[in-house]
């Protein structure tokens, strides 16, 4: 829903007042108001918006809105914004762009940032190289701390954080990192070769993002910075890059753990044909993959003629397994996601959940084999099937649900497929062959 404040002022044609409105929010409320706007309104307002202020909004607009602003603003207006932005934003705002909206974004940039722009696109996609920024704050170690304050103060506007800086060497190797705060506290004369911290946290520019959040949650960090295979310095990661990370490695998760081809775009934005088309395919594959469990319980129909109360635990048992394996796969998924887990623990991992597994399976088993025994009547060698079958299912299922997705880990695949559907399916069948394995062993005298 739009503001009514400014739609009001914009009917009214009061521009100052609309300005003044403008000034009184935060960057952020700016873009989000924005963002409620099409066309003509949007570009009179962004308009509207101090040349600074205009780039850092910019920024925080979504992607429909930014190729609006982009196609209707001029030559001068579209270099104005993308010199004011950092290369890691213009990186993520070009991957998004069509054809003819990067072809103007390029146009109306340097050579210098061309050459830059055209370096970051080039990295893997979800890599280090492909989400740093190259406006660092690097310093030589033959410098004193008067020279490089002097240069951190020429160079400050250029730079995305200054609060933590490089110290390299002639051939731009990282061999250390200093604080503003140290330098600030420091005498003049001290030369930054003595004063550097030697022991630092880098990554490459192929490590895979995820990866570069695990470190910078492990070791605390805002920034950290990106070398290539020789230790050369390139570039930096700082948080909010990670927190755009963490945010998209959530997502495709939480979309692969329910059976769908992850989606880039938002849910209002994406059309019903192409949502269809990423669910369909898991669908299928899960249909497919349901007539084993058919079979299974065609090939036990005599034991279910011969005691058709059987088929009424068949719910009770496939629901119990799935949620069990469910809870499990839910719980190493996130372990292995966050680091507490790695593929070398699986023996740790099987033997937690075993420990779990039997505790549950035999308290479930044993209010089951209460519940049937006294609320329902159930014949007392009926509910003993049932019950011994509630333990095997539930322990098994939890173990499995727990191996699956470390063996994916270990295949370099993403644990989040073996949770959800796909798990639920494969305990479905163990469920049934189970059961009717124990009817068949316990109930031989009443099966024809």
């Amino acid at each position: 829903m739009k503001n009514n404040t400014i739609q009001t002022l914009i009917n009214e044609k009061k521009y100052f007042e609309i300005r003044k409105y403008l000034n009184d929010l935060n960057t952020v409320e700016v873009s989000e108001l924005l963002n409620q706007f099409e066309s003509s309104e949007l570009i009179m307002i962004f308009r509207l918006l101090s040349k600074n202020r205009a780039a850092d909004v910019f920024s925080y607009l979504d992607t429909e809105h930014q190729e609006m602003i982009i196609n209707t603003m001029t030559d001068v207006e579209t270099k104005n914004i993308f010199d004011e932005l950092y290369f890691d934003d213009i990186v993520d705002i070009i991957e998004e762009m069509p054809a003819n909206v990067v072809k103007k974004i390029l146009k109306n940039t340097d050579a210098k940032d061309r050459h830059l722009i055209n370096q970051l696109l080039k990295y893997p996609d979800n890599s280090a190289g492909s989400i740093m920024t190259t406006e660092y704050m690097d310093l030589k170690k033959d410098m004193s701390v008067s020279q490089a304050l002097s240069k951190i103060r020429e160079t400050i506007e250029d730079t995305e954080n200054v609060y933590t800086c490089y110290v390299i060497s002639k051939d731009r190797k990282l061999e250390g990192v200093i604080s503003l705060k140290e330098l600030i506290t420091s005498d003049d004369d001290v030369i930054l070769e003595n004063l550097m911290n030697r022991n630092f946290v880098s990554v490459h520019t192929n490590d895979d993002q995820e990866e570069v959040a695990e470190i910078i949650k492990k070791y605390d960090l805002i920034v950290l910075p990106v070398t290539d295979v020789e230790g050369r310095l390139l570039g930096i990661i700082t948080i909010d890059d990670v927190m755009d990370v963490v945010e998209q490695e959530a997502t495709e998760d939480f979309h692969r753990m329910a059976g769908i081809s992850p989606v880039e775009e938002s849910y209002l934005k994406t059309s019903a044909f192409k949502m269809a088309r990423q669910r369909i395919s898991w669908l299928i594959i899960l249909m497919i993959s349901a007539t084993f469990t058919g079979r299974i319980i065609k090939n036990y129909e005599s034991v279910l003629q011969s005691v058709v109360i059987l088929s009424s635990f068949i719910p009770m048992l496939m629901d119990t397994g799935g949620n069990a394996g469910a809870q499990s796969s839910t719980i190493v998924v996130r372990a292995l996601a966050l680091g507490e887990v790695k593929p070398k623990d699986t023996f740790k991992i099987l033997r937690k959940e075993f420990c779990i597994s039997f505790i549950v399976a035999v308290v479930l088993a044993a209010i089951n084999y209460l519940r049937l025994i006294t609320m329902t009547r159930t014949p007392l060698n009926v509910a003993l099937v049932v019950s011994v079958t509630l333990i095997f299912v539930v322990m098994i299922s939890k173990i499995i649900g727990a191996f699956l997705p470390v063996v994916a880990k270990s295949l370099k695949m993403d644990p989040a497929i073996m949770a959800g559907p796909l798990i639920t399916t494969i305990l479905d069948a163990l469920t049934l062959t189970i059961y009717f394995k124990f009817a068949t062993v316990f109930l031989s005298n009443i099966i024809k």
